[in-house]
């Protein structure tokens, strides 16, 4: 039983990373809301230092980190669009957002 539960927990964790976001999403989603580096991880409750290295790809992050982040985007109205039909993944604001 305590296999299946690790097993269930693995799985779970590919299925999230595989909907993480990239740091040009991250970027972009920034560039939408007009926030700063620093007000992203003032609301995402993470160093300013964390977001530049998630930004630019020169660090392995965390899973909490990177969720942290999607989730402050997300209160804010940020979509993310996954990569599909040959077209890259991008970024847009809801409709509930008021755009």
């Amino acid at each position: 039983m305590y296999f299946l539960a690790i097993c269930v927990s693995v799985i779970s964790a590919m299925r999230c990373h595989r909907k993480m976001i990239t740091g040009s999403q991250i970027r972009a989603a920034r560039g939408l809301l007009g926030w700063t580096q620093q007000q992203l991880a003032d609301r995402a409750i993470i160093s300013v230092n964390s977001l530049k290295k998630l930004e630019d790809g020169s660090s392995d992050p965390k899973l909490s980190t990177i969720s942290a982040v999607k989730s402050a985007l997300e209160a804010a109205g940020v979509e993310f669009i996954s990569a599909s039909g040959g077209r890259g993944e991008g970024v847009r604001l809801s409709k509930e957002s008021g755009s």
